[in-house]
C-alpha cells in the first residue's frame, strides 16, 4: 500500500498523485502544469499503461489536462468522475485539444522559416475523444468498488460545479486504512455551488494549499465592489477586460452582473454591453443551466425553481468567431469583456489584453489565482509593460485584483477543513498543490494543530501500512529567466536535465535492492555516460 507523489507538490498546477495497492495502481488526477514548466507536460514520471484506473476530482485542466495524453501512451483503464465533472471535462479536454493543435502549427509556422525540427502537438482532438470511451460516472455519496480492497466515495468540495474530495477505503494484507483526496477545497458563500461537505474521519488526508499562507480579503458585497469598478471604467469611456476561466468562474460571473443590472448599480451606463468571448464559456454555461440536482445551492435553486435564469440579462452577447472578437476593439462602445484564459496565458484575452493595457481609461480586473510565471501574475507583480504577439505593450489600464472571487478556500478555511479531522486518529498529512514557499508554511500549520505532516516533493513514495518515507522524491530545478544574451537553454536540454532528476530519483529509490539489480543498473547507466562523455 504505496502512495507515489506525481504531480502538484510544491507546485500549484499539474496535480497527480498514484496509489499503489493489491497489485493495481489507481491514480487521481492527471493534470497540465501550467506557468513556469519546471517539468516537461510530454513526460510521465511512470508508465501510463501500468495505471488501471483513474479518479478525478474536477475538471479544471490542472487536474485533467493531462489525460488524453495518458490514453495516448497507453493507458485503458476505468475513469471515474462524478456525472458533472464528465461533462464539464468533455468540453474542456476539446478546447485543450484544440489549443494543443494551434500551438503546435503556429509553432511549425515558424520553426519553419528558422530551420527547426517539426513539433508534434501534446495531444490531438481525437486523443481527446478517445478519453470518453473510458469515463464512468457517479454521484455524490454513492460507494463505487474500483478494485479488490478499495471503494471510492466522492463528496462535494464546493470548488466547482461537480467537485469533489475523494475517500478510499483500502484492504490489504488484512490491514484496512482510510485514505481522503481533498481536490481543490472550495471558498465559501459562492454563488451558485453549494459549500464543501466536511469529512472527518481518516488515517491519512492528502490536502491542497493554495492559499495555505494567506486569507482572502473580506468581500462584503461581490455585486458591490464589481458595480463600483463597471461604474467608474464605463463612465471614463474605458473597457472593462476580466481573464476569466470559461468554466465555473465565468457563470459566478455572469451571476453577479444578473444583479448588478436588476439592482441598477452602474449609473454611467446603465444597459452596459457584457460580451463573453469564449466558445468554451458559451458551452460550458449550458452546462450551469442542465439538471443539477445534487449540484447547486439553495438560492441558486430557489432560483431556478422560481423561472430566473442565473445568467441571462440584457445586452449580453457571447461571441463565436475571431472576426466577432477583433470587433469588441474596434467600435469605440465601452464594454465589459469576459475572456479566457484566468492567467492570461493563451486564448483571446491576450488580444483584449494588447488593446487595452496602454489605454489608462481602461481596467483589466483578476478574479482568481495567478500561478507564478504566468502574465496574469506578472501584470499583478506591477509590470511596466509586457510583450504580446512579439510586441511590447504599456500597462497604463487600472489593474484590480479581486481576490475574494477566488475558488479556493483561503488559510483560515483550509485551517477549518482539516480540523474536523482527530489529530488523535489521523496518522499523517500530505499537504500538496501549493506553490514551493507554501506548501511547507501551510504544512507547519498543520502540526501545529497536532497532525503528523509535511508537504512531499515530486517523485515522493510512501509506505501507508509502515507509515513510512521510502523515497523522498526532488525539487525540479527552476527556470529562471536569462540574462540578455546568454544563451537559451534548448527544449532538448530542459528535457536531459529532468530525466537526469528523474534518474536520481530512481537511484534513491533503489536502496534495499538486491546487488544484482543495483550492478546492472550501475553497468547500464555506466554504458550510457561512457558513449555520452563529453
Amino acid at each position: 500500500m504505496k502512495l507515489h507523489f506525481y504531480g502538484a507538490d510544491r507546485c500549484v498546477t499539474g496535480s497527480c498523485h498514484c496509489l499503489e495497492i493489491n497489485g493495481k495502481r489507481i491514480l487521481v488526477d492527471c493534470g497540465l502544469q501550467q506557468g513556469r514548466d519546471e517539468l516537461d507536460n510530454a513526460m510521465f514520471a511512470f508508465n501510463p499503461g501500468d495505471i488501471d484506473i483513474l479518479l478525478v476530482t474536477h475538471a479544471h485542466i490542472d487536474h485533467t489536462g493531462r489525460i488524453p495524453l495518458l490514453v495516448k501512451r497507453g493507458f485503458t483503464g476505468r475513469i471515474l468522475t462524478t456525472r458533472v465533472t464528465a461533462d464539464l471535462m468533455r468540453i474542456m479536454l476539446l478546447d485543450s485539444a484544440h489549443i494543443q493543435e494551434s500551438d503546435a502549427e503556429y509553432r511549425n509556422r515558424k520553426g519553419q522559416r528558422a530551420g527547426r525540427d517539426y513539433v508534434e502537438p501534446l495531444y490531438t482532438t481525437e486523443d481527446a475523444m478517445n478519453v470518453f470511451k473510458l469515463v464512468t460516472t457517479c454521484e455524490y455519496g454513492q460507494t463505487v468498488e474500483l478494485c479488490e480492497g478499495v471503494t471510492a466515495v466522492f463528496t462535494d468540495a464546493g470548488h466547482l460545479l461537480g467537485s469533489a474530495s475523494i475517500t478510499l477505503e483500502l484492504d490489504e494484507g488484512g490491514v484496512h486504512k482510510t485514505l481522503v483526496f481533498s481536490g481543490d477545497i472550495g471558498n465559501v458563500d459562492q454563488p451558485i455551488i453549494r459549500d464543501p461537505q466536511l469529512l472527518k474521519k481518516a488515517d491519512y488526508v492528502v490536502m491542497e494549499s493554495t492559499y495555505g499562507d494567506r486569507n482572502h480579503t473580506e468581500v462584503w458585497s461581490y455585486t458591490g465592489q464589481l458595480a463600483e469598478i463597471i461604474d467608474e471604467t464605463l463612465g471614463k469611456g474605458g473597457n472593462v477586460v476580466i481573464p476569466s476561466f470559461a468554466v465555473g468562474r465565468t457563470q459566478e460571473l455572469l451571476y453577479f452582473i444578473r444583479e448588478i443590472k436588476d439592482k441598477g448599480l452602474v449609473k454611467s451606463m446603465p444597459n452596459f454591453p457584457v460580451y463573453v468571448d469564449s466558445p468554451l464559456a458559451k458551452k460550458a454555461t449550458t452546462i450551469f443551466c442542465g439538471d443539477l440536482h445534487g449540484y447547486l445551492d439553495d438560492n441558486a435553486l430557489a432560483l431556478v425553481q422560481d423561472g430566473t435564469h442565473m445568467f441571462n440579462f440584457s445586452n449580453l452577447r457571447m461571441t463565436e468567431t475571431v472576426e466577432e472578437s477583433k470587433g469588441l476593439n474596434e467600435d469605440g462602445i465601452p464594454k465589459v469583456i469576459i475572456s479566457a484564459s484566468g492567467m492570461c496565458d493563451a486564448g483571446r484575452i491576450r488580444h483584449h489584453l494588447k488593446y487595452n493595457l496602454w489605454r489608462a481609461d481602461s481596467a483589466v480586473v483578476f478574479v482568481g489565482f495567478q500561478s507564478p510565471g504566468t502574465l496574469g501574475r506578472n501584470l499583478l507583480d506591477g509590470a511596466d509593460s509586457v510583450k504580446l504577439f512579439g510586441e511590447d505593450v504599456a500597462v497604463r489600464a487600472k489593474i484590480v485584483n479581486f481576490p475574494g472571487l477566488s475558488s479556493h478556500a483561503d488559510h483560515d478555511h483550509l485551517v477549518d477543513w482539516i480540523k474536523h479531522f482527530d489529530p488523535a486518529k489521523t496518522t499523517h498529512v500530505f499537504v500538496v498543490h501549493g506553490d514551493r514557499e507554501v506548501a511547507p508554511v501551510y504544512a507547519e500549520t498543520v502540526k501545529g494543530l497536532g497532525f503528523a505532516a509535511h508537504a512531499p516533493q515530486y517523485t515522493e513514495e510512501y509506505d501507508l501500512i509502515a507509515d513510512k518515507q521510502l523515497a523522498p522524491g526532488y525539487l525540479p530545478e527552476r527556470k529562471t529567466r536569462a540574462y540578455e544574451g546568454a544563451p537559451k537553454a534548448t527544449a532538448a536540454y530542459q528535457k536531459l536535465v529532468q530525466l537526469g532528476d528523474m534518474l536520481i530519483g530512481l537511484i534513491r529509490r533503489s536502496k534495499g535492492r538486491d546487488n544484482k539489480t543495483l550492478a546492472a543498473f550501475a553497468d547500464a547507466i555506466g554504458k550510457v555516460i561512457s558513449k555520452f562523455e563529453f
